[in-house]
Protein backbone atom coordinates (compact mmCIF):
# COMPACT_ATOMS: atom_id res chain seq x y z
CA UNK A 1 0.00 0.00 0.00
CA UNK A 2 1.08 3.51 -0.55
CA UNK A 3 -0.31 6.70 0.78
CA UNK A 4 0.91 10.40 -1.21
CA UNK A 5 0.13 14.21 0.22
CA UNK A 6 0.77 17.07 -1.86
CA UNK A 7 0.95 20.33 -0.02
CA UNK A 8 2.25 24.11 -1.04
CA UNK A 9 5.09 25.17 0.60
CA UNK A 10 4.23 28.60 2.38
CA UNK A 11 6.37 31.77 2.89
CA UNK A 12 5.65 30.33 6.61
CA UNK A 13 7.77 27.21 5.76
CA UNK A 14 10.18 29.12 4.42
CA UNK A 15 13.48 29.56 6.80
CA UNK A 16 16.20 30.60 5.03
CA UNK A 17 17.47 33.68 2.79
CA UNK A 18 16.16 32.94 -1.06
CA UNK A 19 12.89 31.50 0.29
CA UNK A 20 14.80 28.41 0.82
CA UNK A 21 12.28 25.96 3.32
CA UNK A 22 14.34 23.93 5.86
CA UNK A 23 14.97 20.50 4.98
CA UNK A 24 12.80 19.07 8.13
CA UNK A 25 10.22 20.24 6.55
CA UNK A 26 10.30 17.50 3.97
CA UNK A 27 10.71 14.84 7.60
CA UNK A 28 7.60 16.81 8.51
CA UNK A 29 5.68 15.62 5.84
CA UNK A 30 7.25 11.70 5.69
CA UNK A 31 5.95 11.92 9.25
CA UNK A 32 2.45 12.63 8.41
CA UNK A 33 2.60 10.02 5.38
CA UNK A 34 4.13 7.42 8.10
CA UNK A 35 0.95 7.99 10.65
CA UNK A 36 -1.30 7.43 7.69
CA UNK A 37 -0.13 4.56 6.81
CA UNK A 38 0.88 3.17 10.41
CA UNK A 39 -3.17 3.71 10.66
CA UNK A 40 -4.15 2.33 7.25
CA UNK A 41 -2.39 -1.05 8.29
CA UNK A 42 -3.03 -1.15 12.28
CA UNK A 43 -5.69 0.91 13.19
CA UNK A 44 -3.45 3.46 15.35
CA UNK A 45 -1.02 6.29 14.62
CA UNK A 46 1.97 4.07 16.02
CA UNK A 47 5.13 5.57 16.93
CA UNK A 48 8.02 6.73 14.41
CA UNK A 49 11.21 5.23 15.89
CA UNK A 50 14.14 6.27 13.69
CA UNK A 51 15.38 7.32 10.05
CA UNK A 52 18.25 5.00 8.86
CA UNK A 53 18.99 7.46 5.71
CA UNK A 54 18.17 10.43 4.17
CA UNK A 55 18.87 12.18 1.35
CA UNK A 56 18.45 15.92 0.12
CA UNK A 57 18.38 15.80 -3.84
CA UNK A 58 17.26 19.63 -4.44
CA UNK A 59 16.10 22.47 -2.96
CA UNK A 60 12.55 23.31 -2.48
CA UNK A 61 10.88 26.98 -1.88
CA UNK A 62 8.42 28.92 -0.77
CA UNK A 63 5.69 28.50 -3.42
CA UNK A 64 6.77 25.03 -4.38
CA UNK A 65 4.24 21.65 -4.25
CA UNK A 66 5.54 19.14 -2.62
CA UNK A 67 3.87 15.70 -3.25
CA UNK A 68 5.42 13.16 -0.30
CA UNK A 69 4.34 9.22 -0.69
CA UNK A 70 5.58 6.36 1.33
CA UNK A 71 5.12 2.74 1.98
CA UNK A 72 5.77 -0.12 4.24
CA UNK A 73 8.45 -2.17 2.89
CA UNK A 74 8.45 -5.06 5.24
CA UNK A 75 6.98 -5.85 9.01
CA UNK A 76 8.14 -7.36 11.78
CA UNK A 77 5.85 -7.92 14.90
CA UNK A 78 5.84 -4.48 15.79
CA UNK A 79 8.02 -2.48 13.79
CA UNK A 80 6.81 -1.28 10.25
CA UNK A 81 9.97 -0.61 7.77
CA UNK A 82 9.12 2.44 5.28
CA UNK A 83 10.83 4.16 2.56
CA UNK A 84 9.70 7.89 1.31
CA UNK A 85 10.09 10.42 -1.27
CA UNK A 86 9.63 13.80 -2.07
CA UNK A 87 8.95 15.52 -5.30
CA UNK A 88 8.88 18.82 -6.60
CA UNK A 89 5.45 18.72 -8.94
CA UNK A 90 5.02 22.63 -9.45
CA UNK A 91 7.21 25.45 -8.80
CA UNK A 92 7.35 28.72 -7.76
CA UNK A 93 8.59 30.92 -10.79
CA UNK A 94 9.21 34.86 -9.01
CA UNK A 95 11.51 35.35 -11.48
CA UNK A 96 8.08 35.66 -13.76
CA UNK A 97 5.76 37.28 -11.47
CA UNK A 98 5.38 37.46 -7.62
CA UNK A 99 2.14 34.71 -8.45
CA UNK A 100 3.65 32.89 -11.36
CA UNK A 101 3.97 29.36 -10.90
CA UNK A 102 4.36 26.15 -13.41
CA UNK A 103 3.50 22.97 -13.25
CA UNK A 104 6.76 20.35 -13.87
CA UNK A 105 6.50 17.93 -16.62
CA UNK A 106 8.61 15.86 -14.53
CA UNK A 107 8.55 15.88 -11.04
CA UNK A 108 11.41 16.69 -9.32
CA UNK A 109 12.94 14.55 -6.47
CA UNK A 110 13.70 16.79 -4.02
CA UNK A 111 14.34 13.77 -0.76
CA UNK A 112 14.04 9.94 -0.58
CA UNK A 113 14.60 8.82 3.22
CA UNK A 114 13.58 5.64 5.20
CA UNK A 115 12.99 4.76 8.49
CA UNK A 116 11.18 2.47 11.14
CA UNK A 117 8.09 2.82 12.95
CA UNK A 118 6.47 0.71 15.27
CA UNK A 119 2.82 0.10 16.47
CA UNK A 120 2.70 -1.57 20.21
CA UNK A 121 1.11 -5.10 20.00
CA UNK A 122 -1.58 -4.08 22.24
CA UNK A 123 -2.54 -0.71 19.81
CA UNK A 124 -2.89 -2.75 17.13
CA UNK A 125 -6.26 -3.25 16.06
CA UNK A 126 -6.25 -5.17 12.58
CA UNK A 127 -4.68 -8.77 11.98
Amino acid sequence: MQVTIRVRMSAHDAHYGGNLVDGAKMLELFGDVATELLIRRDGDEGLFCAYDMVEFKAPVYAGDYIEATGEIVSEGNTSRKMIFEARKVITARPDISDSAAEVLAEPILVCRASGTCVTPKDKQRFN
